[in-house]
């Protein structure tokens, strides 16, 4: 009997990101004007989560209608046509209607009307998930340019009435481009869940707001993911030391500044885009890359550290070239 064998994509050296774009609404609202409803002051709110004003999206900025402009403008620093795109993949945990997906609407609405397409949900460690899955595309050959997409109305899953989440979340998207490399340009991923705190951040259904235990969450979040953070750095054979920006999930600067202190690096840019942004959770590393790069605070081809925790609780860390 004959046996025949599957031939395999050709494989590539590497993958590394070759551009950013984002996307955030134009209403500004600030912590002083939160706190009102609450009876308390925007410097009480500051003080706890180092947020001065977050961005809250109409009602006609769904998570498609940002993710689009900001997927044009990571093709567009990319320098990279839409037709090229072989995968789309869009993180998010707070899209409008379970179905379709919203990477398929995107991907058409670019112009990657033949690009495989799918969402993807690790809450706020979504884009970093979705950056995995997007290196290992580009490396195994079934998609030589893939784009992800963090993109995300919080606001609409937020109960009013609740303080803890309220003065928190807000609105954004932001994308970034995949592509070949002849060396490594996303390093290995650490990633994992702890799913006995799955209900720490959770919306019941769908008639309900967002319920999360904010004292449970920065526990966990300031004292069990430094480790994994320094695990991506020695997997991809890094030293704190080497890299020039940390950019963990914009959850709380106070999480931001624990976990920065306990990584090491001294000398490294600490990505604080939660004070103007809040928490935008998949679309909070994106957005806070793209300021890093606009502001020029990073060099080209020099190494990030992005961290991703939440909802899950999922978790994932990696080291990235910088575009």
């Amino acid at each position: 009997m004959k046996v025949s064998r599957i031939r395999r994509a050709a494989p590539v050296a590497g993958a590394r990101i070759i551009g950013f774009g984002a996307y955030q609404p134009s209403t500004v609202v600030t912590s002083e004007e939160t706190a009102k409803r609450f009876g308390r002051t925007g410097e009480w709110v500051e003080g706890r989560t180092g947020i001065v004003s977050l961005r809250k999206a109409s009602a006609a900025e769904t998570v498609q209608e940002m993710a689009i402009p900001a997927a044009r403008q990571a093709l567009d620093n990319a320098g990279l046509d839409a037709g090229r795109i072989g995968l789309v993949i869009v993180a998010s945990c707070s899209a409008e209607k379970p179905v379709p997906d919203v990477a398929s609407e995107v991907a058409h609405r670019i112009g990657a009307r033949t690009a495989g397409a799918f969402d993807l949900n690790a809450a706020c460690a979504g884009f970093c998930y979705a950056l995995t899955v997007a290196a290992d595309a580009v490396r195994n050959g079934s998609a030589e340019y893939v784009l992800v997409i963090g993109t995300e109305r919080m606001t609409a899953w937020v109960d009013p009435a609740d303080l803890g989440t309220s003065i928190i979340f807000g609105d954004g998207a932001g994308a970034a481009v995949v592509g070949p490399s002849p060396e490594p340009g996303i390093g290995p991923v650490v990633w994992g869940s702890d799913g006995q705190g799955a209900d720490l951040i959770r919306i019941p259904d769908f008639s309900h707001g967002m319920h999360m235990e904010g004292q449970a969450v920065f526990r966990w979040a300031t004292t069990e993911v430094h480790p994994i953070a320094l695990a991506a750095c020695e997997r991809a054979g890094v030293k704190p030391g080497d890299l020039a920006a940390i950019v963990p999930h914009q959850a709380n600067l106070r999480i931001i500044h624990a976990m920065a202190k306990k990584i090491g690096a001294p000398d490294a840019i600490v990505a604080q885009d939660v004070v103007q942004s809040g928490n935008t959770s998949a679309a909070s590393i994106p957005l806070a890359l793209q300021r890093l790069i606009e502001a020029k605070a990073v060099e080209k081809d020099s190494l990030a550290l992005l961290v991703g925790f939440g909802a899950g609780l999922s978790y994932a860390a990696q080291v990235v070239t910088l575009p």
